[in-house]
């Protein structure tokens, strides 16, 4: 029977829905997390009668025919990349993206540059400018040992005052990566993302000229997860997989009618 297939890709679907859900919640309080978003599509269909087929010598159309559907399929995981809030940490080196863009990141062993809105970064031993994991950023920057106050303006230029001067001295400038297609860019973990050819190149510029965000520091970049939306698909996608579940019992037990039949 054909309803068994049928009840069994939709629970298939279902169960991938609830991962991509359970991800979403188990983020909630990831800084810079984007939600993501199943979707389907329907599997292909038998013609039985095809629409607009003859139906007689006479040669009548046939409005709608008889077309049997086989089911559905998980045709991507779409990531949501609007709606996320800012958090005040005060933190000198905590910097949130007000907009589009995301910092570069220079992976280890040569593997190239990753993007993160992430702005949680550090000093490492030498002063440079990293991220939680000791990742660099880039352009790399320099905070010197006797700074003792750091300030990084909307444009991502960052200044530093010294110890026994007055003026503040220009340490570096960050800058941003665009791209036409964010949903594209390949999830890696650790907040990080990589260029593919659906995100295409990156688009490099400072932050705070046209297209691009600006910087505001002593902010964190928060998830754009809503839990009361995240429950409410969760017991939706759960009612569907206990529907699909129920199709196939129905089938199993026609089945079993007929087997019983002498």
């Amino acid at each position: 029977m054909r309803s068994l297939h049928i009840g069994a890709t939709g629970m298939l679907a279902q169960q991938t829905n609830v991962d991509v859900i359970s991800n979403n919640i188990a983020n909630m309080n990831t800084t810079a997390y984007t939600k993501r978003r199943a979707e389907f599509n329907d599997l292909l269909y038998q013609n039985i009668i095809r629409p607009g087929s003859a139906s007689s010598a006479s040669q009548t159309v046939v409005p709608s025919g008889l077309q049997l559907g086989l089911g559905v399929r998980t045709a991507a995981v779409y990531r949501i990349t609007d709606g996320g809030g800012l958090t005040n940490t005060t933190n000198e080196l905590d910097l949130a993206i007000r907009g589009r863009g995301y910092f570069q990141i220079e992976l280890p062993e040569g593997k190239g540059i990753a993007y993160t809105r992430d702005g949680a970064f550090q000093r490492n031993g030498d002063g440079v400018i990293v991220t939680h994991d000791g990742y660099v950023v880039q352009p790399e920057i320099t905070i010197p040992d006797d700074a003792v106050e750091i300030y990084v303006n909307s444009s991502g230029e960052v200044w530093v005052k010294q110890d026994g001067e007055t003026d503040e001295i220009n340490v570096g400038q960050l800058e941003l990566a665009t791209f036409v297609n964010e949903a594209g860019l390949e999830a890696m973990g650790q907040n990080l993302f990589l260029e593919t050819e659906a995100s295409g190149a990156p688009i490099i510029d400072n932050p705070d000229v046209e297209g691009f965000g600006s910087i505001l520091q002593g902010y964190l970049s928060t998830s754009n997860v809503n839990p009361v939306t995240e429950i409410t698909e969760l017991v939706s996608a759960q009612r569907a997989y206990e529907m699909n579940s129920k199709v196939i019992q129905t089938s199993d037990q026609m089945l079993s009618t007929i087997n019983q039949m002498k």
